[in-house]
């Protein structure tokens, strides 16, 4: 009997104690190590950003001013930049300017050079004239530096003459400087070679002035082109 009750009061003593500690009022309060954890690292930023916030209007005007110091220094470098590229291009310009004249001024330098020793030939027929009196002398070594002359222009440099009488004319090469009218002719004509023609490589430089000979009324004219 004893034991029995003995049970049940342990039993009871247990059940007691259970609602003991369901009870609101009677659970014990145990610090809450993580919470404490959170809450002092959540205080921790904050404190360091109140702390910056405090810094920050001391600092700012010199952070500002260091910016506009490292702009200034930036747009003078630049502005330097500019006038050492801008002098060397009107140097260049000036150099290129003055390359051009050069090679207007001297691209027929080459010609003259070989139209010296023509001029040198005349000066000594000249003077051989001067002296010898002898007009067929004369004559003739006139003519023999006419063809040097030609020769060397027309080997070197392109320039060649060509003949006009007996050719059909050609308004591409003639210019008729008189006209008359011919029997026994079907088209224009030339009759005579006033100024000669020239060719330079495969372009007419220079038309030949020559009298053309027309067909009557009647007659077809052909004009070659």
């Amino acid at each position: 009997m004893s034991k029995h009750n003995h049970g049940k009061s342990a039993k009871t003593e247990g059940n007691s104690e259970e609602m003991k500690e369901k009870i609101p009022g009677n659970e014990e309060k145990k610090p809450d190590i993580q919470t404490e954890n959170i809450e002092n690292r959540e205080e921790t930023p904050n404190s360091g950003a109140a702390e910056a916030n405090k810094a920050a209007p001391g600092a700012e005007p010199a952070s500002l001013e260091q910016k506009f110091a490292d702009l200034e220094a930036k747009l003078a470098d630049s502005n330097d930049q500019y006038l050492r590229k801008a002098a060397d291009f009107e140097n260049f310009r000036k150099r290129m300017q003055k390359e051009k004249q050069d090679l207007v001024d001297f691209a027929n330098q080459n010609l003259l050079l070989d139209l010296l020793p023509v001029i040198d030939d005349f000066e000594r027929a000249i003077k051989s004239a001067e002296t010898s009196k002898d007009f067929q002398s004369f004559y003739e070594g006139v003519i023999l530096i006419e063809k040097r002359l030609s020769m060397e222009l027309e080997n070197k440099w392109g320039l060649k003459r060509f003949d006009s009488i007996g050719e059909p004319f050609d308004p591409n090469r003639h210019e008729a400087i008189q006209m008359e009218k011919a029997d026994g002719i079907s088209e224009a004509v030339v009759k005579e070679d006033y100024v000669k023609g020239y060719f330079l490589k495969d372009r007419v430089i220079r038309f030949a002035k020559v009298k053309v000979l027309m067909p009557k009324e009647g007659s077809e004219i052909r004009n070659e082109e």
